[in-house]
């Protein structure tokens, strides 16, 4: 079974500067075990107010390297671009040093992309030091979604291909994820929630059901990474 630790703060404001201090230990961890420390983000806008902590923390953003849960498959100048509020909201300041590697290639679908964004991310450290999720209302994260007609490769445990292209039903584009065995590549891994609704979800996702249903779920099974869940209201 997964080891689960949950963190239930009184606000928004109060998580983010603990999650904050969460990823800057766990780059710290990264830069003296290898030299170099790997995270893992989802866009949104739930980990905003983590990502203006983050701007701010005194880290060795020279020696980190970050990249996407999933992007939407839009140009960075749409504002549903995941790779456009990173870089508002995070790589500013000192934060620009760090390197950043987007999901979202020249091709004109993400199918036609999968193999040049697996080369991208094959330059990423790995495991990751710490992938921070988020979660949707519909029990989807990163862009596993259920319904999605390729959900049983993107959740394959043993699937060696770090993305995939993903069309979640009825959303406006079509979209890049990391795959469930990427995102478990993992030193440790936080799920980010916020909201009554979204904790109701949850806790229906920790109760017994197909995975498919709800990919979440398949976080929340595994065996090999520990999971800290983050909420507030």
């Amino acid at each position: 079974m997964t080891e689960i630790q949950k963190y239930n703060f009184e606000n928004g404001a109060q998580l983010a500067e603990t999650l904050a201090n969460h990823v800057s230990e766990a780059v710290s961890a990264g830069i003296a075990a290898r030299g170099r420390a790997s995270l893992v983000f989802s866009g949104g806008g739930t980990p905003v107010r983590l990502f203006r902590q983050l701007a701010s923390r005194p880290i060795s953003w020279g020696d980190v390297t970050i990249t996407l849960s999933d992007e939407r498959w839009v140009d960075e100048d749409s504002i549903d671009s995941n790779a456009a509020m990173l870089r508002r909201e995070l790589l500013s300041g000192d934060a620009t040093a760090a390197e950043f590697i987007g999901l979202k290639t020249e091709q004109e679908t993400p199918e036609e992309a999968e193999t040049e964004c697996a080369r991208r991310l094959s330059a990423i450290p790995l495991p990751y030091d710490l992938v921070v999720l988020g979660m949707g209302t519909d029990g989807h994260t990163a862009s596993l979604f259920p319904g999605a007609a390729n959900l049983d490769k993107a959740l394959d445990p043993d699937n060696p291909r770090p993305c995939i292209a993903a069309r979640p039903p009825g959303a406006a584009q079509p979209r890049m994820s990391l795959t469930l065995a990427n995102l478990l590549n993992c030193q440790r891994l936080v799920l980010l929630i916020s909201g009554e609704d979204k904790r109701r979800v949850l806790e229906m996702a920790l109760e017994s059901g197909p995975v498919e249903d709800m990919p979440v779920r398949a976080l929340l099974r595994q065996s090999d990474v520990p999971v800290d869940i983050f909420w507030a209201p």
